[in-house]
């Protein structure tokens, strides 16, 4: 008998009355559907709620017949799970509902959308021009370390590799490069925000 047909059975059985068949298809799944939620969730107490929030709407589909048996049980109850996640963090944001008296005022207008302004976009552009032009006064070895890192995405350890030298001598290259390049903004009244 394949795991789909089992699982079609259970349900089946379920359905029919039978509350083991469904003790079974949770014992089946739920050590990985368990892990999946506390992975995105990592709070154990939150995904022990979720985890039975998903099963509490497992059953409610299952009993209203709404569930389409397409030998996928467990990526079905895993999308549920996804939905259940997604819906917590919406609410964790518990962002309120504002009402104005003036007509003027739109609460959109206070709204930052996910694509940055073109304001923004050279602000940005302008601080990495800052920060390029700062390197050019550090330490040939500090400004090294600091384009491997960050604009070459080299670990620490690839770095001493290629330099040649100690991971912690790299690491406190990097160190008196960012303490530096702090005393150089403080000095110039540099503004580095966006």
């Amino acid at each position: 008998m394949s795991l789909a047909t089992s699982e079609r059975e259970l349900i089946r059985g379920f359905l029919s009355g039978d509350t083991s068949s469904l003790q079974t298809l949770i014992e089946r799944h739920q050590n990985r559907l368990f892990s999946y939620i506390f992975l995105l969730v990592k709070d154990k107490q939150l995904a022990d709620d979720i985890f039975q929030d998903t099963f509490v709407k497992v059953i409610n589909t299952l009993k209203l017949g709404k569930y389409n048996d397409e030998g996928k049980f467990i990526q079905w109850v895993m999308r549920i799970a996804h939905n259940l996640v997604i819906d917590h963090f919406r609410k964790a944001k518990k962002i309120p509902f504002v009402e104005s008296k003036n007509p003027d005022f739109d609460v959109f207008d206070t709204i930052q959308l996910t694509d940055p302004s073109i304001e923004e976009r050279l602000v940005l552009r302008q601080i990495h021009s800052d920060v390029k032009n700062l390197l050019q006064y550090l330490p040939d070895e500090q400004k090294e370390v600091i384009q491997l890192r960050c604009y070459s995405g080299l670990s620490f350890k690839d770095i001493a590799e290629q330099t040649e030298v100690s991971i912690n001598t790299a690491l406190g290259r990097m160190r008196y490069a960012l303490i530096n390049m702090r005393k150089m903004i403080d000095e110039k009244n540099l503004v580095l925000t966006n």
